[in-house]
């Protein structure tokens, strides 16, 4: 029955829910229009165990300073099925391909448009993947929300100490259990996708995928790039986003350093404001 002062009516979603075949996996989009057709297209990826939902406020942000919004969930995430189990086998090669499954997804919607591709954490780190793999011919720019590359030797004082042993031990015991159970930390995972996060942190690069060099090819970009840390966010210091940028040599990057109380995940919801500004200038400065 309905709740006192109700209709009965389920309301309106904000946007429409679709999913995207990806063999033995299917993702999860969630396209919200913009008003105008021709207005910039955003395609968010969230961070390693974030459902795309987390970031309605953001998203709702984007919608209202005139852009249009996909926000695809992360295999295993939200709404994207199977949840991660023993018989996972994909990692960030798999990953980084599903950018481009959606994009392709997209390509009705984008034609016409300027299209930022926009990645938070380990969404940020695929996204970056895909770009360099392709040169950034299907994307107009990208945008990174507290990317880095989380290198032990980046961090500061006793956290530079605990990195290296807290990835490395969630690295052994999903491989040893078969998949990461999500404790603490990062959300039900497959062992492909920690063990690629582990390697970063261990060595400070990116895991290779087929047919391509990360380091060359991230070098080799020349697309738009927008590079966004936060003074509060202990899980990407503003370091270990300097050390990833200065592997984009030939990009044109327009850095940004947020102060604030927003921190690695809070800045999608209570305090999105400063990062729509940032993303929404971005794109706008595509078109010059």
């Amino acid at each position: 029955m309905p709740r006192p002062g109700e209709s009965g009516r389920a309301q309106p979603r904000p946007y429409e829910q679709e999913w995207i075949d990806r063999g033995s996996d299917h993702l999860g989009l969630r396209w919200y229009p913009a008003t105008s057709a021709a207005a910039p297209m955003v395609v968010l990826w969230p961070a390693m165990g974030v459902p795309a939902g987390y970031y309605r406020p953001f998203l709702t942000g984007l919608l209202r300073a005139g852009l249009a919004v996909a926000a695809v969930d992360l295999r295993g995430t939200g709404d994207s099925t199977p949840r991660a189990s023993r018989a996972s086998r994909y990692g960030y090669a798999e990953l980084t391909d599903d950018v481009g499954a959606v994009l392709e997804h997209l390509k009705p919607r984008r034609d016409g448009r300027r299209v930022v591709l926009l990645g938070h954490s380990l969404g940020g780190q695929v996204c970056l993947l895909h770009a360099a793999r392709t040169g950034g011919a299907d994307v107009d720019g990208l945008a990174l929300v507290a990317v880095g590359l989380p290198y032990w030797r980046r961090y500061q004082g006793l956290r530079r100490l605990l990195v290296w042993p807290f990835t490395q031990a969630i690295g052994a015991t999903s491989a040893l259990l078969g998949y990461w159970p999500g404790w603490g930390f990062g959300g039900r995972q497959a062992r492909g996708v920690v063990r690629d996060w582990a390697y970063t942190a261990r060595t400070g690069r990116l895991p290779a995928v087929p047919g391509v060099d990360p380091a060359e090819a991230v070098a080799a970009l020349s697309l738009p790039v927008l590079a966004v840390s936060l003074a509060r966010d202990t899980h990407t210091p503003a370091s270990t986003v300097d050390y990833l940028v200065t592997g984009l040599t030939g990009a044109r990057v327009r850095r940004a350093h947020l102060d604030g109380d927003a921190d690695h995940f809070t800045w999608a919801r209570s305090e999105s404001g400063p990062v729509v500004a940032a993303v929404t200038a971005f794109a706008a400065g595509l078109a010059d």
